[in-house]
């Protein structure tokens, strides 16, 4: 038995000072992870379980490759986040152990069609159109947690040609990194190869043709993608 055409390789992830590569499973995102965030999305910032939505795996876009404006949409914004790769597969994982299913972290950008986004929350329905589209996940090359360490802390910010438009600290996370892995493994089982997109906090806001955006979080570097 014969497959009718041929997909492409899976997609992947380049991992920082490695000729290797993360190939990539699942994208799991958390929304409203940080309190201003929530706050101006006129949503309570109160720590409630955290809700997930998911991107598909060929959404990736790598640092330094170029955002083409997506289709159907007015208002493309960007949404600066940390990254965790997982690397060791885990169900019902303890929050005490949740850390050792983690091989690293990046620097991701939820990238969001904000006027298709809301009116899908409005209607009640899905997200998908607003956040599942094609090149909507930019990332960083992976920084493996065994040589650089685990994330708790530090900066996280992104400029648009050169201003800044979110900054905040991985502290300000309403839910932790911890805490995010063992609760979405509440749902899904975790699998080597899935990325989780921690949240983003407030400043979101629109980007345009020749924008170029640059995110940045503290130990992980900078992940720079101009929109076209």
């Amino acid at each position: 038995m014969t497959n009718i055409f041929n997909l492409e390789e899976a997609p992947s992830v380049e991992i920082f000072g490695s000729k290797d590569r993360f190939p990539v499973r699942r994208i799991y995102c958390v929304g409203r992870n940080y309190a201003a965030h929530a706050i101006e999305m006129g949503k309570n910032p109160d720590r409630d379980p955290p809700f997930f939505f998911t991107k598909p795996a060929d959404s990736i876009v790598a640092n330094n490759e170029t955002v083409p404006y997506p289709m159907r949409t007015n208002n493309f914004h960007h949404e600066i986040e940390m990254v965790i790769a997982i690397g060791k597969e885990g169900a019902d994982i303890a929050l005490t152990n949740s850390e050792d299913h983690i091989y690293g972290y990046a620097v991701g950008n939820d990238l969001t069609r904000r006027d298709l986004q809301l009116a899908a929350r409005e209607q009640g329905r899905p997200w998908d159109t607003g956040k599942a589209f094609d090149f909507s996940a930019p990332i960083s090359a992976i920084r493996p947690a065994k040589s650089n360490g685990h994330i708790r802390k530090g900066k996280i910010e992104i400029k648009v040609n050169g201003d800044v438009r979110q900054t905040a600290d991985i502290t300000d996370l309403i839910w932790s990194v911890p805490e995010i892995v063992a609760e979405l493994s509440t749902l899904f089982r975790l699998y080597p190869g899935d990325l989780i997109y921690t949240g983003t906090p407030a400043g979101v806001g629109p980007v345009e043709r020749g924008d170029v955006m640059e995110g940045y979080v503290e130990g992980l570097g900078t992940l720079v993608n101009k929109v076209e």
